[in-house]
């Protein structure tokens, strides 16, 4: 008997799914564990497998399709069986467009009369010199104006043009160009590397539109940034790099970003100023005892933010290493829900795009956002009072003014901006 499948809950605030992407077909076979199809999700494209053995019968979504959770996906039973109808309220794939009719030719109609065929208007006043005839006042006026005679009706005595006869012209209004036909418009366009069109709000689109509409609007958001000097963080990461960046991983070679050495400072900034690693729960504040460290990573459909667990006890090694699996994950939409939540700290750069500085909307339930700029060389004092070349980052803070103040969140960029400028003491 068939066994019809649907569509799973992959997450635990999902309610519809896209199928994105059909792995298997009708009349494959299958086998308990199998992947048969790709769903995007509210937080990611995730694959679905199958529970059954069998083979397919039937698929009630086509690609591209939504639907609700519980909703059904196929139907799996023995080869030659008849599959089951859809289910009431399913959606079947939909049938091919039939082909457009073609109409029958209207009768032809006996030509019409043809109409009266007007007088031509009578051509602007002329003298017999063929010049146009107008007052002094009138042909200085429109040489002041720039109008022509040629275009003018004439009012005055005997078809002569005067002076209110420019004026009108002087005021017409042009006549309108002729707006460009569509398919004038997309050429135009596309001969500029433009493209206009309508593009469809994917599931993710949806969820971070939805709950960052929210934290702009329900969480109290304020604002810091600290100057750091980037200077011995570059030295130290040049370092590193130049010693083991070209070596196998097997013999621990590493390549070090800027980014890795934020996430490492930022947890050890978390741990000495706890308050900033907290949520705003209603009644309670929460204080965190592990850092959860979630960073952002750009993605066609938006931003993911996968999460580094007991970021605090992990070196930068490590760090690295995870962040760059997280990323390679994301990029290749296989990030699953637990990969994407329960963070309890954000860090979000901009600074490889060349962005000097922002300030994050925060991803909550967390207390605060960290934003990272680019690090830019530029003219600064040193301790001698010389003008030399340094290199600084700006690092901006949005905190929930619910759950820490100005004070505490300015503490813990003191404590960050330390770490960044003594970048040794995150290798112990």
């Amino acid at each position: 008997m068939a066994i019809i499948i649907e569509m799973p809950k992959l997450s635990d605030t999902m309610t519809t799914g896209t199928l994105a992407k059909w792995l298997k077909k009708v009349g494959d076979k299958i086998s308990n564990g199998d992947k048969i199809a790709e769903v995007e999700t509210d937080k990611a494209t995730m694959e679905m497998e199958s529970f059954e053995d069998g083979v397919i019968l039937v698929q009630y979504v086509a690609a591209g399709g939504v639907i609700p959770v519980g909703a059904p996906l196929l139907a799996v039973g023995k080869a030659g069986e008849t599959p089951p109808p859809a289910p009431a309220g399913a959606s079947a794939p939909a049938p091919a467009a039939p082909a457009t009719p073609v109409a029958a030719p209207a009768p032809v109609a006996a030509a019409p009369a043809p109409a009266p065929v007007a007088a031509p208007a009578a051509a602007p006043a002329a003298s017999d010199d063929g010049r146009h005839k107008a007052s002094p006042l009138a042909k200085r006026l429109a040489a002041e104006k720039g109008v022509s005679l040629s275009g003018l009706t004439a009012t005055g005595p005997g078809g002569l043009i005067v002076k209110a006869d420019v004026l009108a012209g002087a005021s017409a209004p042009a006549p309108a160009a002729a707006a460009p036909t569509p398919a004038a418009k997309a050429a135009a366009l596309a001969a500029a590397g433009l493209e206009e069109k309508t593009i469809p709000v994917s599931n993710m689109r949806k969820v971070i539109a939805s709950r960052l509409l929210e934290s702009k609007t329900t969480v109290p958001h304020f604002y810091l940034e600290i100057e750091v000097d980037a200077g011995p963080l570059m030295v130290l990461r040049q370092q590193i790099n130049d010693a083991i960046g070209e070596l196998p991983a097997a013999k621990g070679g590493i390549k070090l970003t800027v980014n890795d050495f934020i996430l490492k400072a930022s947890a050890e900034a978390l741990r000495r100023e706890p308050k900033v690693n907290a949520s705003w729960m209603g009644a309670t504040i929460q204080q965190h005892g592990s850092v959860h460290l979630s960073f952002g990573v750009a993605l066609e459909d938006g931003l993911v933010t996968p999460v580094i667990r007991d970021a605090h006890a992990k070196s930068l090694r490590q760090i690295a290493l995870e962040a760059k699996e997280l990323i390679a994950k994301a990029r290749a939409k296989k990030l699953t829900p637990a990969e994407m939540s329960g963070s309890t700290f954000t860090v979000t750069n901009l600074g490889m795009f060349g962005v000097t500085g922002f300030f994050g909307i925060i991803n909550t339930p967390n207390a605060a956002i960290l934003s990272v700029g680019a690090t830019l060389k530029k003219p600064v004092v040193n301790e001698a009072g010389q003008i030399v070349v340094g290199q600084r980052m700006v690092i901006g803070l949005s905190g929930d003014h619910r759950v820490i103040d100005g004070a505490v969140a300015a503490q813990f960029l003191f404590e960050l901006k330390k770490i960044l400028e003594t970048p040794a003491v995150i290798l112990v």
